[in-house]
């Protein structure tokens, strides 16, 4: 009797399925996914996480998480990697240096994402309205291939942080414009039409001692003209060094010439040793730590909030802590502009620079329903909607149908500087040997920062070493 009954039951619950299934369509459970993601911990991707959290709705009706592993900057690299060739398969997506594509690709723990794209119109109409310089840089391995690996997280490039308040003050102006013969910048137009020489004048003018007086105010402590990246940690000085070395014509090894491209004779090029000089010419014009192999993008960061510097060099994934009262001392004061670069004959100006920024990249060992839900959320991402979102919040958009309007310029006042920077960008190598070079590089360029070693023995000594690395890897013949 209680089999019949469980055989009735069975049978009414069928038929109802079927009724329900006829009436509506079949129904399939929800599936619930976790999107486990390492980023590095600064704002932009605490304000994805935050959006995310707010706004984010699967399209497929899935319950999916998305779950920010949030990792600080200067030990990023080596936990992501320790992860990633730990075989934990711990994160289905990351947010990655384009430098690591190479030696991630390779090891096969990024996955490939053509396939994606070309199955899918919308995928294919974010990359063409991409700005190419993002493509080419967070998305291609080989470098500047049709093989495609990664998306725009957060866009980034250096720009010019500097205080208004002192650059505008009447009595600046004029101190300035009798020493110099020509007018301080002060708008964000002027200041964007600046070159090296001028912030040459900048260091030296604006350096005063504890006592002496800055824009009618009497000094507690010493003050300096200019700061940018020349720290040993990481990439810090290689990033700024590449700029001077591509604004003045020369170049870096440039692996899309491999393997006939050499590494002698162009990293140590004449030409490349005077952009070096170059730029140990400003060191003087900067806070003494610049000796000590620790101004980091951090150290220029705390120093321009401080008040301890007029003028900085800076990623502008670090300007909302600037214009922000709790965190910045010159808050009220602060404005940006393009980062400077070399004077042509024409009056325009060369503004060579490495791209900064990183992009989403998916892990090999995700199941389809993943890897679907990972690119859902990429597309989310990119859509316009969110992009403007994002850089309401203070994030850049990589999207030219955003940050080219006018919205886009009023979010934030560095936004007007993002655009046509974009044009200047360059990046370092992608290859898996990157790390070995980034240190052996970074540490030689100390070298010469702290007196060491002159800038032609920094870089005979980073050509010889490159030179036997890639020939070694089989880079160049």
């Amino acid at each position: 009797m209680k089999l019949f009954k469980k055989g009735k039951l069975a049978l009414l619950a069928g038929a109802m399925a079927m009724a329900v299934s006829g009436a509506f369509g079949s129904f399939a459970l929800a599936a619930d996914v976790t999107i486990n993601m390492a980023v590095p911990d600064w704002p932009p991707t605490r304000i994805m996480q935050d959006l995310a959290n707010k706004h984010y709705k699967p399209k497929s009706g899935n319950n999916v998480t998305i779950s920010l592993d949030f990792i600080p900057w200067p030990n990023y690299y080596e936990k992501l990697a320790a992860s990633l060739t730990s075989g934990e398969e711990k994160y289905q997506m990351a947010v990655s240096d384009s430098q690591w594509l190479g030696a991630f690709i390779e090891g096969g723990y990024y996955m490939k994402l053509n396939k994606f794209i070309d199955a899918d119109p919308e995928l294919q109409a974010i990359f063409k309205d991409l700005h190419p310089n993002l493509v080419a840089s967070y998305s291609t391995y080989p470098h500047k291939t049709d093989n495609f690996y990664g998306f725009p997280q957060m866009p980034d490039v250096l720009v010019t942080y500097y205080r208004s308040d002192l650059f505008c003050d009447a009595g600046e102006q004029s101190a300035f414009k009798a020493k110099y013969g020509y007018k301080l910048a002060c708008t964000p137009a002027e200041m964007s039409d600046t070159d090296w020489d001028q912030v040459r004048d900048f260091g030296e003018f604006f350096r005063r001692s504890s006592g002496d007086s800055l824009a009618g105010q009497t000094l507690n402590d010493d003050f300096y003209g200019i700061a940018y990246q020349a720290g040993i940690g990481y990439d810090f000085n290689t990033m700024q060094i590449n700029g001077f070395i591509w604004q003045h014509g020369a170049n870096i090894w440039d692996e899309t010439k491999a393997p006939t491209g050499q590494a002698l004779g162009v990293v140590n090029s004449p030409t490349a040793v005077k952009a070096f000089e170059h730029y140990l010419s400003l060191l003087e014009f900067m806070p003494p730590v610049v000796k000590t192999g620790t101004m980091d993008i951090f150290k220029t960061d705390e120093l321009f909030r401080e008040g301890k510097v007029a003028w900085n060099i800076q990623w502008i994934g670090f300007g909302e802590s600037a214009i922000s009262a709790e965190t910045s001392k010159v808050a009220d004061g602060t404005d940006f502009a393009q980062m400077p670069g070399l004077r042509n004959d024409d009056g325009s100006i060369t503004r060579w620079s490495n791209i900064g920024g990183q992009p989403f990249v998916l892990t090999t060992w995700n199941s389809d329903l993943v890897t679907q839900e990972s690119v859902d959320f990429v597309k989310w991402w990119l859509s316009s909607d969110t992009q403007h979102m994002f850089a309401a919040a203070g994030g850049q958009s990589g999207l030219q149908s955003v940050h080219t309007t006018d919205a886009y310029m009023d979010y934030r006042p560095w936004n007007h500087a993002f655009g046509p920077q974009l044009n200047w960008q360059k990046d370092v190598w992608h290859i898996p040997e990157f790390f070995e070079l980034l240190v052996q590089q970074q540490q030689t360029f100390d070298k010469a920062i702290t007196g060491q070693i002159s800038a032609q023995e920094a870089l005979d000594s980073i050509a010889v070493f490159q030179d036997e690395l890639l020939r070694e890897a089989g880079h160049i013949e």
